[in-house]
């Protein structure tokens, strides 16, 4: 079962702010950095159980009001910077909020268990032909 993604730009709150980087004096006067401020508690997207796992995922991310912020600055222009950080927050919301299959515990094949006492056997041999003598004069 595949999950569609979704987009949660219509629910984020879009700031501009004068960016550093390249573009010479454009970069001085024009606000071509864009952050994203979405507010993770008071989306009408998400469920309840949704709002819970975003909350442990990307605890380190969302500030203590609730929201996540999102910047991008890399580009020129404000419009090319606003796509690239409604990609970041899509991406990252879809990418948090797909469940993972749990990992099946599986045993070392007989060829691969025989493979590696055969390597360890070897390379103890190589260790015991540097080793020196001194009981034979």
């Amino acid at each position: 079962m595949k999950t569609a993604l979704r987009d949660f730009s219509s629910e984020a709150e879009f700031t501009t702010s004068r960016s550093g980087g390249k573009g010479g004096q454009n970069v001085n006067k024009v606000e071509t950095r864009v952050q994203i401020h979405f507010n993770v508690d008071g989306s009408s997207f998400l469920t309840d159980e949704e709002k819970q796992l975003l909350r442990s995922k990307l605890k380190s991310r969302i500030s203590g009001d609730g929201f996540l912020i999102i910047a991008s600055d890399e580009e020129r222009s404000q419009y090319l910077n606003k796509l690239k950080a409604i990609g970041k927050l899509n991406d990252l919301l879809n990418r948090s909020l797909r469940k993972m299959k749990p990992r099946k515990k599986t045993s070392p094949t007989k060829g691969s268990v025989t493979e590696r006492l055969q390597k360890k056997k070897l390379h103890s041999g190589k260790k015991n032909l540097r080793k020196k003598n001194f009981g034979d004069d």
